[in-house]
């Protein structure tokens, strides 16, 4: 369940009691101190030891117990709670997978809980220990790294599918698409990866823009530093430009499936044609032989003998007729 378990003191990583509740008491008594708890997948049983010696609030731990949450920040009495959702695309398979980190931060304290394998938090654990100058902010700067970290491999995915967008892009309108049956389900798929990779970074903006002080809720946030909002707006900045590129794409997107749906109707309209023009070839020979094509001695008058070779020769000059009209036309 605790993947990790540590007490942070002046920005520098220190040893500490291997018991969490001893670990929160040691770092508050410092007061120059916090504890950082990262757990996976925590069952119930297992997570109310700690939302109790951390005094979390029952809806925040609701939340985080049951995941499947929209990205989201919440302030309590005793901690602020926040919801992201990083993502991992698969360009193999044109599939966008997110997982959820939630993240309690209260006095001395950070507890990230995670989910799905998209999320890891080892990088940004082992990357904050090697910069003491920002981990010596406390728990904003836990707060801050994970925030910075998904949003910045949002900016990679964006690239990714902007990339993978434009080959598909140029297979619709590829002359020779021989996977045009297939073609619009692929279209539809990659809209609704798109679509899921909107439901990560939309509802973000909001609490992003609250932590950098631009909120419409205040201009600071309990258990936030301060003096981290330009930081945060660096991060909202970063999300902006993520936002704008999810709305281009699924702009394209739809504008390809539509590019791609008109040439299939262009195409029917060409396949009815020349199936009309065949049949108007056929009708002509079916016609005539349809009136003279009783069983009589010299028809068509039923004595003309050059009569049969005659009809023969017509037919043939009807057909080459129609041929050439619907041949100009460009129905064949």
């Amino acid at each position: 369940m605790i993947v990790d378990c540590a007490i942070y003191r002046e920005g520098r990583r220190s040893e500490g009691p291997q018991d969490f509740s001893d670990a929160l008491d040691e770092a508050r008594a410092t007061g120059d101190a916090f504890v950082w708890i990262g757990l996976h997948e925590p069952t119930e049983s297992e997570f109310d030891k700690v939302s109790e010696e951390f005094g979390l609030h029952p809806l925040a731990v609701e939340d985080a117990l049951k995941a499947h949450q929209r990205p989201k920040l919440e302030v309590y009495d005793d901690s602020l709670f926040m919801v992201l959702k990083p993502v991992v695309y698969e360009p193999d398979s044109d599939t966008v997978s997110s997982g959820e980190v939630m993240i309690f931060v209260g006095d001395s304290f950070v507890v990230t809980v995670r989910h799905g394998e998209g999320a890891p938090l080892g990088a940004v654990r082992h990357r904050l220990e090697a910069e003491p100058e920002v981990l010596r902010h406390g728990p904003t700067s836990v707060l801050y790294s994970i925030a910075d970290a998904s949003v910045d491999h949002y900016l990679e995915v964006a690239d990714e599918l902007q990339a993978d967008l434009e080959v598909l892009e140029a297979e619709v309108f590829s002359p020779d698409d021989g996977g045009s049956r297939h073609t619009a389900s692929r279209i539809y798929g990659f809209k609704r990866q798109i679509l899921e990779f909107r439901r990560a970074t939309g509802p973000l903006a909001l609490p992003v823009a609250r932590l950098s002080g631009a909120g419409p809720f205040g201009p600071s946030v309990p258990f936030v530093d301060e003096t981290a909002q330009p930081f945060f707006r660096d991060v909202h900045d970063h999300l902006t430009r993520v936002n704008e590129s999810v709305e281009g794409l699924d702009r394209l997107v739809s504008d390809i499936l539509s590019a791609h749906l008109a040439q299939m109707s262009v195409r029917q309209n060409d396949d009815m044609r020349k199936i009309s023009a065949w049949a108007a070839m056929a009708a002509v020979p079916t016609m005539i032989a349809g009136v003279y094509g009783m069983n009589f001695d010299h028809m068509p008058e039923l004595h003309w003998v050059w009569a049969y070779p005659a009809v023969i020769v017509l037919m043939v000059v009807l057909e080459v007729v129609l041929y050439r009209l619907f041949k100009r036309r460009g129905w064949m």
